[in-house]
């Protein structure tokens, strides 16, 4: 299976190959998959599952649909992208699982508060549609993740 996906995102590589190295560019492709499945994920917990509806629970504080919507899409992107970097990209690392995973996941947790801020100012201060300020938000994460998850989660010990 393995093989067999790198081998279709590689198909893709050579246009590219005089600006980007084959690994940069499996990482663009898995982060862009895992991106817009986050999208996805989000427009339909947004408009589908929440209903546009912000969502109360009793003894909470009101959480808006949008930053629910985050909640739900941070679930799910979370064990995508962190699949596709291990057993995809940075096949290299020889850092045990639980350490990239919990890597990963610090990784992963300082999006989703960028993420929360991002989308928060996004949408409350700048009016901007939910789902269009989550993917002006990702694009931004991306490039920080790429490098946190080269030299930190997935880091090949010398």
């Amino acid at each position: 299976m393995r093989k067999a996906i790198l081998r279709f995102i590689d198909f893709f590589y050579p246009p590219f190959s005089r600006w980007i190295s084959p690994h940069t560019f499996r990482y663009i492709a898995t982060g862009g998959t895992t991106m817009v499945a986050g999208v996805v994920v989000y427009y339909i917990a947004y408009n589908i599952i929440l209903k546009q509806e912000d969502v109360q629970i009793k003894g909470m504080p009101l959480i808006t649909a949008p930053i629910a919507a985050l909640a739900i899409e941070s679930l799910l992107t979370f064990l995508i992208g962190f699949l596709l970097n291990k057993y995809l990209v940075f096949t290299q690392s020889n850092l045990k699982g639980r350490i990239q995973l919990f890597r990963y996941g610090s990784v992963v947790a300082t999006n989703i508060l960028l993420n929360y801020a991002f989308i928060k100012v996004l949408v409350e201060a700048f009016s901007f549609y939910p789902t269009v300020a989550k993917l002006v938000t990702s694009l931004i994460l991306a490039v920080f993740s790429y490098f946190s998850q080269k030299h930190f989660s997935f880091k090949v010990k010398k």
